[in-house]
């Protein structure tokens, strides 16, 4: 799969399409986000797999804002996931990043990683290479599976105590694109002072995703969370409390299997 991306990102380059190609490289062990400014540094290309697939993951979307902020004018490629095109659309949608300045090339996810993450929807539509695994979506919650809407939001409460407030989920989340954080301000976060009591922050969180629509599910906040806080499951609650279930991954999988009935019909 990879050589294909490589054979692909090559010809890229090779018809002056793009200026520079936004991956992962491996160093050694090591793999990390780079920017690839020739063909002939394709040979160190990761797909972020090592020991399982995607390992090593990133949120190449929000560094591709900077990169685009800072030359605007030149063409680049981005290496995709299924859920990296979903955030490269809002980040369209948004004015973040110009789509005739942006080349998406996508991989599909194995059916592993899809079951892992719940994903709804494993690979992009801008798929180079792999084979479409079936979407997953469901799961049980991992916080008051049997109750009701609002009994689960009252128990989540005991889950909030667990976050530190280190942004992590908001530092690394690919689309939070916002220049000035409402988490950063003084209410949210005293400066000099202990952290608020929870809930503010985790609800705030979940409430501006939620409300703009902007979770693409991708996982990376859960990831990053030194507390294990199952932050997908939160979002997934809110939107549901607050009647955005069409934005939830088994509401977003259900609209395209309505499409593709629509399109066969």
């Amino acid at each position: 799969m990879k050589e294909e991306i490589q054979a692909y990102v090559r010809n890229l380059f090779a018809e002056g399409k793009i200026k520079g190609f936004l991956g992962l490289k491996q160093k050694g062990t090591d793999v990390g986000p780079h920017l690839f400014t020739n063909a002939d540094e394709l040979e160190e290309l990761s797909l972020g797999d090592r020991e399982s697939p995607a390992e090593a993951r990133y949120p190449l979307d929000k560094i591709l804002t900077h990169l685009a902020s800072e030359y605007p004018n030149e063409t680049l490629g981005v290496l995709v996931r299924g859920c990296d095109e979903r955030a490269l659309q809002l980040l369209f949608t948004v004015s973040m990043l110009d789509p005739d300045h942006v080349i998406p090339v996508g991989f599909a996810c194995p059916a592993e990683l899809a079951e892992k993450h719940q994903c709804w929807k494993p690979f992009p539509d801008a798929l180079v290479a792999g084979e479409p695994a079936q979407g997953v979506v469901g799961g049980e919650d991992p916080v008051g599976a049997q109750m009701d809407l609002l009994g689960k939001l009252q128990q989540w409460f005991d889950t909030f105590d667990r976050c530190v407030k280190c942004f992590g989920c908001r530092n690394i989340c690919p689309v939070c694109y916002c220049h000035e954080c409402t988490l950063e301000e003084a209410a949210m976060i005293p400066r000099g002072d202990i952290p608020p009591a929870n809930p503010n922050f985790l609800m705030t969180r979940a409430m501006h995703m939620v409300g703009r629509s902007l979770c693409v599910y991708c996982g990376l906040c859960e990831e990053v969370c030194p507390a294990d806080i199952p932050l997908k499951s939160l979002y997934k609650l809110v939107a549901k409390v607050v009647g955005q279930e069409g934005t939830t991954p088994e509401g977003l999988a259900a609209k395209e299997e309505e499409k593709q009935v629509a399109a066969g019909s």
